[in-house]
């Protein structure tokens, strides 16, 4: 019996709370708004990679007809911060400057205008004098680490910069074990290098907010971001206000991914409100999305390995060489999500990562889904099969014989550690070795391939990885519930839903802890004036995390409404059952939730039923995925055609299973376009020259293959309801899946994304000139 089969309403399918407010086209959007007289923001951006802003003249620009505003640094309070929407305080750098007199990546902001029209202010930007000191740029991580490079960041406000004098961000290091007595020791030693590069995030819905100053003089910023509370506190501490005087909300959003754990135009809109006293409208174009929003960090990783004869992974070094961009937003702790994921798979006594983060006057990287673990699982999956290789062993067997399994503790999660005085994680769940089996049967793992005609060959790949859920010791979050005459509840969360249908997923947990339908909670969610507080949707946090906190309020509600029962039945509370929104007697005699709410507000002992839950985790239960790709290539071209995917995934008990699918699913394809099709290219100026969906080569429902997704649920003893999470852990499979794939069909080992026909067609050339 499935765990999930003892539940009413977790773990079935739900319609989403927002659904039929999503199918009307209702105003749900944070677009979805009109003002009389808003003014339209626009940017004028930096066509250099780096130079210092002499003098900027914007008195044509101000004089145009139709604008109220004009910013310049000039304009501004110069205050260091970082544009990481992360828990305070944030351990990303305070180098970023709402404008500043410098700029440091083409697409850098110089200026900002609000206007009666977009047009306007376009125009605008156009008549702003800019002269600039040019001054040398660097573009590749480890020419910017070498002593005596240029200095991107050589102002003195800046502060948690690792090593100015080497462009150096951050730096990490972490060992358990001797991996050198591991090394010494070896049957075989195994080394190789990694690359990834940088992509795009793509949100369906740019970033996008609107800013007023309501009847009470406070600015409200209504925005497209999945950190409603730390939006609140960046802007007023950038704006140099106090956090009362400012209110956030969060409508519907057309995806987040990380992108959106940005503060990159809620600041500059509201000081555009508060120059002009009116709304301002502030969108970035796709093309703006593509240059100057935030990427995913390229890495640069080498792998020495350590083996016995016996065909356990004895010792791993692992050394990542990051590129953080222009500015060190997030760069300290993607680069600490790779380490910790790196280590958290295989059970390897000796193990040690070091790594750098290093500047340079390349579009900035952030936030995105999986945070630093699409990097890391690319180059450790490829690097297993390869170490299984060199030991004859098949791929799927070595996995099998070096995972951790229930029980064990994964040493490098204290190591690594975000949280304060976090121990290491034991895996209390886990359904890995389940889904690895469950995959290789539906691939056909194994089984002869033939290609579909002569000149193709066909091959099969792996991949297993893990994530997070959420960030322990650091990651919180609260909300409350109060019951209403009719026996329904208001739910109001800080919980960000961002597209992924947390808050079904939320209602779901107080409708089955409660036992009503999932119509009789009403949600309220991400408005910092209305609702307790979270630190948002990110580290896959908001099912375990805010989802633990909704368990505990809906529990005391439900203690307080048995309570008034009691009194009511004159019962003894203890004997008290409670099923469908009724209270019983053992003897029959029964209480509505109506009547129980009528009774405590109106007749006796009067109170109101309710209750706050406050949620933070000292655990982040590990969910699982495994991979598997089917892929034919073009022995003469190094086409690849990506047949079948197959992504089996342990997300503990999915709260809502086709909710949970359609996580994967997304997830699955992202992973895909990561794999194959997704980079950006630079011209010498560092300018990015993919500026549209026509260049940026994001999948198409064409482009994709069979695909199947299969839940393996195991229950997480300390979720709500067994959950673990689901958001994150799919998109990393694919890409070493594919790569193990195209090895395992022509012999390429492409050891760098995108996995091009020309890398592999090289591949093959070179094997037959070897």
């Amino acid at each position: 019996m499935n765990n999930s089969s003892k539940y009413k309403i977790v773990g079935k399918i739900t319609p989403r709370v927002d659904a039929e407010k999503l199918s009307r086209g209702d105003a749900a959007f944070s677009d979805d708004i009109d003002f009389r007289e808003i003014l339209h923001a626009r940017v004028l951006r930096s066509p250099h990679p780096h130079a210092r802003i002499v003098s900027i003249d914007k008195s044509r620009a101000t004089a145009l007809e139709g604008v109220h505003a004009v910013l310049t640094h000039e304009d501004v309070p110069r205050i260091p911060h970082t544009t990481a929407g992360q828990g305070w305080p944030e351990p990303s750098p305070y180098d970023a400057y709402v404008l500043d007199n410098k700029v440091r990546f083409v697409g850098d902001r110089v200026a900002a205008v609000a206007a009666e029209t977009p047009e306007i202010a376009e125009k605008a930007c156009s008549l702003i004098d800019v002269k600039y000191e040019i001054l040398e740029s660097i573009f590749d991580p480890a020419d910017s680490a070498k002593e005596g490079s240029v200095l991107i960041h050589d102002e003195e406000e800046s502060s948690g910069i690792y090593d100015k004098s080497t462009n150096t961000a951050s730096h990490l290091e972490a060992s358990v074990g001797d991996v050198e007595k591991a090394f010494k020791d070896a049957y075989k030693i195994i080394e190789a290098d990694y690359e990834v590069g940088f992509v795009q995030q793509s949100s369906i819905e740019p970033h996008v907010c609107i800013t007023w100053i309501d009847e009470d003089g406070r600015l409200v910023i209504r925005s497209s971001t999945q950190v409603p509370f730390h939006v609140r506190r960046i802007v007023a501490k950038v704006l140099d206000m106090p956090v009362r005087k400012i209110r956030v909300m969060k409508p519907r959003v057309g995806g987040g991914f990380g992108g959106k754990q940005e503060i990159l135009n809620e600041e500059l809109s509201g000081a555009l409100t508060l120059a002009t006293g009116k709304p301002v409208r502030f969108w970035m174009t796709r093309d703006e999305e593509l240059h100057a929003a935030r990427t995913r960090h390229p890495q640069r990783l080498s792998f020495k390995s350590s083996v016995s004869k016996e065909g356990l992974i004895t010792g791993m070094s692992v050394n990542v060489l990051e590129n953080t961009g222009a500015y060190g937003t997030h760069a300290l702790t993607v680069m600490t999500v790779t380490g910790s994921k790196i280590f958290s798979m295989y059970n390897i006594p000796n193990i040690r990562f070091t790594g750098n983060a290093v500047y340079t006057n390349l579009p900035v990287a952030g936030a995105f889904r999986g945070y630093g673990t699409p990097q890391g699982v690319f180059a450790l999956e490829s690097h297993i099969d390869e170490i299984a290789e060199a030991l004859g062993i098949d791929p799927v067997e070595f996995r099998l014989k070096n995972i951790f399994h229930k029980g064990d503790s994964i040493p490098i999660t204290s190591a690594l550690a975000e949280g304060r005085g976090s121990e290491a994680q034991i895996i209390r769940s886990s359904g890995i070795e389940e889904a690895i089996k469950k995959g290789a049967d539906e691939i056909g793992w194994g089984k002869p391939l033939k290609p579909s005609k002569e000149g193709y060959s066909r091959g099969l790949g792996v991949a297993i990885n893990t994530q997070g859920s959420g960030i322990p010791n650091v990651d919180m979050a609260a909300c409350s519930i109060k019951m209403n005459e009719d026996g329904s509840f208001n739910l109001l969360c800080g919980a960000t839903d961002i597209g992924t249908g947390s808050d079904t997923a939320l209602a779901q947990i107080a409708a089955e802890t409660l036992t009503v339908p999932v119509e009789n909670i009403l949600v309220y969610t991400s408005d910092t004036d209305m609702t307790p507080f979270d630190t948002g949707a990110y580290a896959s946090s908001t099912t375990y995390i805010s989802g633990g906190a909704v368990l505990i309020a809906a529990r005391e509600v439900k203690n307080q409404i048995l309570g008034v029962a009691a009194e009511m039945l004159d019962a003894d509370r203890a004997t008290l059952i409670c099923a469908d929104g009724i209270i019983s007697t053992p003897e029959g005699k029964t209480v509505t939730f109506e009547q129980i709410c009528l009774y405590s507000m109106y007749q006796h002992n009067q109170f109101q039923i309710m209750a706050i839950g406050n949620n933070v985790s000292p655990e982040s239960p590990p969910p699982y995925s495994a991979v598997f790709a089917d892929v034919e290539v073009d022995n003469e071209t190094g086409e690849i055609r990506l047949l079948k995917i197959v992504a089996a995934v342990d997300c503990g008990v999915a709260v809502n299973p086709h909710m949970a699918e359609g996580q994967v699913d997304g997830a699955v394809t992202q992973g895909i376009g990561y794999a194959l099709s997704e980079f950006m290219p630079f011209d010498d100026n560092g300018s990015a020259l993919f500026r549209s969906f026509r260049d940026y080569n994001i999948l198409r429902a064409s482009d994709m293959p069979e695909m199947k997704v299969m839940l393996v649920e195991t229950e997480e003893p300390t979720g709500p309801y067994g959950a673990k999470a689901v958001a994150e852990v799919p998109i990393s499979g694919p890409a070493p899946a594919i790569a193990n794939a195209v090895y395992n069909a022509v012999r390429a080992r492409i050891r760098s994304l995108p996995i091009t026909p020309e890398k592999v067609w090289r591949s093959i050339k070179l094997q037959t000139t070897e």
